[in-house]
This record gives structure tokens, C-alpha cells and sequence, in this order.
């Protein structure tokens, strides 16, 4: 944890600016210590580096605990970094119409930020701080990845008790959040958690699962999910989603790949079940997609979202949508900010 994170992090429980005991600090690094709140006296524990506001004994409400746990094994295991270039390539399409740079000297929350190569994408992009933020275990190979940027700043929080200034003290120029909302027991809860730490000129963008498009995963895939891998171990998991991986990656590298890059084979496409997002998932490498199958059937919770009801988030919110995406043919990427006052 570097020293300048104490003035952004706040108690989550009163809102209070903490004091910080150092343990032990390497350079400009606090290794371990502890964050006090002068106001309700909770105390904080800073370890490996890391500030902790997850409190063993209360547990996660309403959050999961089994859906960290999972990703928590998850992000740990699949924490090697690949290359950069293709991780900006990947997070821009994600976020897609946002240019380039929009993030440039922003204060950007990375909400859910799994092993910290979105938070990398952002430091490269200019962002002035980046606030990683992660429930899960995996909070610990974000930190690894992202220890060397100065402008990265890792914590372990729910994202329902973010230690964060809310309202009108709110810092957060930006938000954003991929992949997480739908595996939270309430996803618009978990929306809203993260609007009210946004200042009034900032913007959020959340990308979720679609409803649409997504009967096949829905009716076959979900139920499996749910009643059987989700509950398994997570390394038998890992060996079942690798064979089939070892099935699919062929799949996508022989027929997608060539299918959607060559002109000749181009009448093809509507021939191919799901192709928007196979063809996507074909441009990456086997551990990638292997990370991928793993990631779509440990989470015991995950919700699939029309496009009505991701829009009534941002409506009830009290932000109008800058930008709304159907990515690939399954999802729903929204970006949206306060609405003017008249």
C-alpha cells in the first residue's frame, strides 16, 4: 500500500478518514500495519500489502462467499500475465465506443478487478489513479501484477462497503466493472453500491451478461452450473474445463478463425451457432480460453440481463446512457452518467 492511498480510502462503516500504524514499510511501500477509524474505532488490518476491509467474522452480505472463493482459486491460478498490447486491445472492445483517452488523468475505480490486468490497461492509458478493488483471495495476484505501477492501488473490499467517499465528497472520476455485477446475489445493489462513490461529473460503465441470445446457456449450461461444477472441487473443475478446452480451442482456431477473417469463407458465418463470441474467443490461445470455460462454470451465482432491465439500472440511478452495446451477440456493455439538473 503506498502512503498517498490514505487519501481516498475512508471507513466504510462511518465515512471517517483513517490513521494509519505502520508495521513495516519498504520504501515508499507500507507492507503491513493497520487502519484505524478515530470515529467508530474499527481497525483494518494492511497485510502483504495489501489494506483488508473484509471482516473474517462478519462474512459477505449480501454478497456470496462460495462465488469469491471460486474466483478467488480462479484468479490465482490463471494470475499469469499475458501480453499487454493484446490486454488493451481486449479491454477497449470491452468498453467500446470509450476512446483511448477518456482515461487520461482520470481517478478510475476498477470494480472486481480479478488479477489486475484491466487495472494495467488503464495505468497505460494515462490514468492519473486506479483503484483495483476485489472481494476475493485473488486480490493477491492483482497485487503482484500491478505492484511496480505507482498509479495502481490494490484493496481487498466488498463492493456493497466500498472504503470509499460517497455523495457529495465522492473522488471517482470513472467506474467501471466487467464481468461481476451478474455473479452478485443483487446485481442492481451492487450498481448502485459503486454509483454513489462517483462525483458528479463522472461516468460508470458495467458490462453483464445478456438475456438475449443466450437460451442455449440459460436452459443447458446454468442448470449444470449450478447443481454440479460449481459445487465441485475447483481443481477437478480446472481438469474437466481443460479437456474441454482441448475440444473447443481447435473448434475455434480451425472453423471461427478462418471463417471470419477470410472474405471467400465470409457466407459461412450464419452457418456457425454463437459465432459472434466464438469467433472473439478464437483470437486467443488455448490457456486463455481455458480460463474462460473455468470462469463460466465455477461462480454459483450468475444472472443473464435484458437490455431493459440494465437500462432501468441507470434510469433509476438518476443517469442517462452514453453508450449502450450489445457485445457479441450475448451481452450488455452500458455507460452512463449523472443526468444534467436543470
Amino acid at each position: 500500500m503506498k502512503p498517498i492511498l490514505l487519501d481516498y480510502l475512508v471507513c466504510p462503516a462511518c465515512q471517517s478518514e483513517l490513521d494509519c500504524d505502520v508495521s513495516e514499510q519498504v520504501g515508499e511501500e507500507i507492507v503491513s500495519g493497520s487502519l484505524r477509524c478515530p470515529q467508530c474505532k474499527l481497525t483494518y488490518p494492511i497485510t502483504r500489502g495489501i489494506p483488508r476491509f473484509i471482516d473474517p467474522q462478519q462474512g459477505l452480505s449480501p454478497s456470496n462467499p462460495q462465488t469469491a472463493n471460486a474466483f478467488g482459486w480462479e484468479w490465482q491460478e490463471f494470475r499469469e500475465l499475458h501480453n499487454l498490447k493484446t490486454y488493451q486491445k481486449q479491454f477497449l472492445d470491452w468498453v467500446k465506443p470509450i476512446p483511448p483517452e477518456y482515461f487520461k488523468d482520470k481517478i478510475v475505480l476498477d470494480a472486481g478487478c480479478g488479477m489486475g490486468r484491466w487495472a494495467l490497461v488503464c495505468d497505460t492509458l494515462g490514468a492519473g489513479m486506479v483503484l483495483s478493488v476485489d472481494v476475493s483471495e485473488g486480490i493477491e495476484a492483482a497485487y503482484d501484477n500491478t505492484r511496480e505501477a505507482p498509479a495502481i492501488h490494490v484493496v481487498q473490499a466488498d463492493i456493497y462497503h466500498l472504503p470509499l467517499r460517497r455523495g457529495p465528497q465522492a473522488q471517482i472520476d470513472f467506474a467501471y466493472s466487467i464481468g461481476v455485477l451478474h455473479h452478485l446475489d443483487d446485481p442492481q445493489g451492487g450498481f448502485n453500491a459503486l454509483v454513489c462513490h462517483l462525483q458528479t461529473s463522472g461516468s460508470i460503465f458495467a458490462w453483464v451478461y445478456g438475456r438475449e441470445n443466450n437460451d442455449w446457456l440459460v436452459n443447458i449450461i446454468d442448470p449444470i452450473r449450478k447443481t454440479i461444477t460449481s459445487v465441485m472441487p475447483h481443481f477437478a473443475l480446472y481438469l474437466i474445463s481443460w479437456l474441454m478446452t482441448l475440444f473447443l480451442h481447435p473448434v475455434l482456431k480451425w472453423v471461427y478463425w478462418p471463417v471470419n477473417q477470410w472474405d471467400g469463407l465470409a457466407s459461412l458465418k450464419k452457418l456457425l451457432p454463437y459465432n459472434d463470441y466464438f469467433a472473439w474467443l478464437a483470437s486467443f490461445g488455448f490457456r486463455h480460453t481455458h480460463s474462460v470455460v473455468f470462469d463460466h462454470l465455477v461462480a454459483p451465482v450468475a444472472f443473464y440481463i435484458r437490455r431493459e432491465e440494465i437500462s432501468a439500472w441507470f434510469d433509476e440511478a438518476g443517469l442517462e446512457i452514453i453508450d449502450l452495446t450489445w457485445r457479441n451477440r450475448n451481452s450488455w456493455g452500458v455507460h452512463g452518467r449523472f443526468k444534467a439538473q436543470n
